[in-house]
């Protein structure tokens, strides 16, 4: 799955539904790389994504993520949740 364009607070609904709706056909990726901006709404988007993938049994990895989310990450204490470590731009 990618995510393309921004990922904020005015989109975010989207975006989420239709993550959500592959997370739950079983994808097992999220690309970030054509993220063009974000906000601490995408953070809670992948927490979500990553949450409901371990709840159907499956992983679920993120891919290319923004050094500005993985700042977000760390600032809300939550860094730990996403699976990356401290690698940005993973």
């Amino acid at each position: 799955m990618f995510v393309v364009g921004p990922a904020t607070l005015q989109n975010i609904s989207g975006v989420l539904e239709d993550g959500a709706a592959l997370v739950r056909d079983g994808v097992t990726a999220v690309d970030l790389s054509e993220v063009t901006e974000l906000d601490s709404s995408l953070l809670a988007a992948a927490l979500a994504w990553l949450r409901q993938a371990k709840e159907s049994g499956h992983t679920l990895e993120l891919a290319h993520v923004p050094d500005s989310l993985l700042t977000l990450a760390g600032l809300y204490g939550v860094g730990d949740l996403l699976g990356l470590g401290a690698a940005p731009g993973h």
